[in-house]
């Protein structure tokens, strides 16, 4: 009863510091990781000694590790993989060797380390963190950026190459301990085996498994395959000597292309969140904060030592392998140059293997832990120093030269929603103009017809408006996806040419309200369509096809109405909420009043 007890409580008390750290974490943008590490720093030994053991968390823990390289096994399909060999096995390659090659230099001359241990830490130094790294890029807005993309690509690599450094521990380890014990020759015979088995097995045999489970048609079984599948992996190649990754990894791999890839990733995703956020919580309660006191100097040092050493090669490789330029190049560095989530689980591995001490472990954890709390810092520092030039587009003659005759209509944006608008006018002989911020969709819209009128040309500028001559036009359409831009767009061309129509696209109802206010037409952009679709729900429930466009219709003016309503009150929160609770009980007795009549036009058409 008691150790019920004290494993409940072990299990409250890792819940309630993940709860708490990683939203404040992710509130500071510091990152989930970050967060899982300072909740086991808080409730590890260094503070408030929360937990008695805490290396008996740590084998559950590995689990996570384990499912995370399952998952990257999954999105690592081989088509993906070509279409992306450059950027990756190119530059990723050059990265991690460049930095593991100094890095591994320093520790063996500066640091006088072995050569194994220096080898072990060149590479899991080079490592960067994905996880860290992808969610700055993504907190920023710059997953589509050069730099952005070349970090993907790194960050991909990167995974790739930790899977045959977790694998290389154990050899590095052995080669360090005694002669005695199985020879290489018999322990490499079982390695290659268990990698058949896992690949043939893949092969011939995961498919029908799960093609089966599937036909059971329960959840609960077809969750535990997969566990099954990952794990009974996993303790595959452990029990032959090499990591419990490197199985779950080739699991993965072999079911990348698989009809079950996107049904194994939602089941085993939660597992892995939750296990993964362990293992960093537990890496945090090993960290041992009092060498901040103890050493200062030394964590400082090697803190500096990792950012100082893989951001300048990273910088380089991006200038001159990935073709950035110095400000792309720079924010490459500063994102990669963290230590990375993967060398925590090297150098426990190269630990537990004696390929070094308790204490260089423990300055390890925390100068990478450090090294990524200083990464946002660093990146705030370079966003106020560098201040982002405004781009150049390189626009053809042709686009910008606006020559066409005197138009019935003007559209501003030619995306979805332009173009369609573009069709109907064109098919009805109607002449209009359409201006476009985007080379590609200017490029895309002449392809299929090299004399539209679509032009290179920003619709907040009043010259660009008078070249299209807005004037001599009887409506101006915005159909951009930027609710900020449509109005500033509506309020310039309201001021310049009071006498044209504006229809204009709105994200919400509110943006309706500020519409409306400038004079424009609001037209909701996914109004209609949800209209269509709730239609054919309700004539696939049963409803005649008479009966549902009533409905739909009814619904369409109560809330046109509704809208109307709410625009003398859009200031006022409460008053919207009230206005809006009455309308929805109001809707719900035209309806119910809707089909009592239609019940007694029903029973007066029944035959006596």
């Amino acid at each position: 009863m008691h150790e019920q007890s004290s494993f409940l409580l072990v299990a409250v008390v890792f819940l309630l510091a993940a709860v708490v750290a990683v939203p404040l974490a992710k509130k500071l943008r510091l990152g989930a990781v970050i967060g899982y590490l300072l909740a086991g720093v808080v409730i590890g030994p260094s503070m408030l000694n929360l937990i008695d053991h805490p290396e008996n968390v740590s084998h559950i823990s590995e689990l996570g590790v384990v499912l995370l390289l399952f998952i990257i096994g999954l999105e690592l399909s081989p088509r993906r993989l070509w279409l992306m060999r450059k950027a990756v096995f190119g530059v990723g390659l050059a990265q991690v060797m460049l930095c593991a090659s100094l890095i591994g230099s320093i520790a063996y001359v500066g640091l006088d380390q072995p050569v194994n241990t220096a080898v072990v830490l060149g590479l899991g130094l080079a490592l960067s963190s994905t996880a860290f790294g992808l969610q700055i890029i993504a907190e920023r807005k710059e997953l589509n950026s050069p730099h952005g993309r070349l970090a993907f690509a790194i960050l991909l690599f990167q995974d790739i190459a930790a899977i045959p450094l977790i694998a290389l521990i154990p050899l590095l380890g052995s080669a360090t301990g005694d002669a005695g014990g199985e020879s290489n020759l018999e322990q490499i015979i079982k390695v290659v085996g268990s990698i058949a088995l896992i690949v043939v097995g893949g092969r011939y045999l995961l498919r029908p498994v799960f093609r089966i489970v599937a036909r059971t048609g329960l959840q609960e079984v077809s969750t535990a395959t997969a566990l099954l599948v990952v794990i009974g992996t996993a303790w595959l190649m452990q029990s032959v000597g090499v990591s419990m990754a490197l199985g779950a990894f080739l699991a993965g791999l072999l079911l990348a292309d698989s009809e079950y890839r996107h049904e194994l990733e939602s089941q085993i995703e939660p597992f892995k969140g939750l296990l993964l956020g362990l293992f960093f919580i537990s890496v945090g309660m090993t960290a041992d904060i009092g060498l901040l006191v103890t050493s200062p100097a030394a964590v400082l040092l090697l803190t500096a030592l990792i950012i100082g050493c893989k951001l300048p090669l990273i910088y380089l490789v991006g200038r001159v392998a990935g073709g950035l330029n110095q400000i792309s190049a720079l924010r490459l560095g500063v994102v990669l140059a963290a230590g990375g989530e993967f060398a925590f689980v090297v150098f426990q591995m190269a630990r537990d293997q004696q390929l070094f001490d308790q204490p260089m472990h423990s300055m390890l954890v925390l100068a990478i832990t450090l090294s990524m709390a200083v990464t946002p810092l660093i990146i705030l520092v370079l966003s106020q120093l560098i201040k982002p030039k405004p781009t150049t587009v390189e626009v053809p003659e042709e686009y910008q030269h606006i020559d066409t005759d005197e138009p019935r209509v003007v559209i501003s944006g030619m995306g979805r929603m332009g173009q369609v608008i573009a069709r109907v006018l064109r098919a009805q002989r109607i002449p209009y103009v359409g201006l476009e911020t985007s080379v590609d969709s200017i490029e895309m819209s002449r392809s299929l017809s090299s004399d539209m009128p679509i032009f290179y040309g920003d619709p907040m500028r009043p010259e660009i408006l008078r070249a299209a001559q807005v004037d001599k036009a009887q409506f101006f359409i915005i159909t951009t996806d930027d609710p900020d831009a449509n109005l500033k767009t509506a309020e310039l061309v309201r001021r310049l040419y009071p006498h044209v129509t504006i229809l204009a696209r709105a994200r919400n109802r509110q943006h309706v309200h500020r519409l409306i206010d400038l004079g424009a037409l609001a037209v909701r952009e996914t109004f209609h369509s949800s209209l269509e679709m709730s239609k054919q729900v309700l004539t696939g429930l049963g409803l005649s096809e008479t009966q549902a466009n009533s409905r739909i219709k009814r619904f369409r003016q109560h809330d046109e109405q509704v809208l109307a309503a709410q625009h003398q009150v859009y200031d006022d929160a409460a008053a919207v909420m009230q206005t809006a609770r009455e309308a929805r009980a109001d809707l719900e007795r035209l309806f119910d009043a809707d089909r009592i009549e239609e019940d007694s036009i029903d029973e007066l058409l029944q035959p006596k």
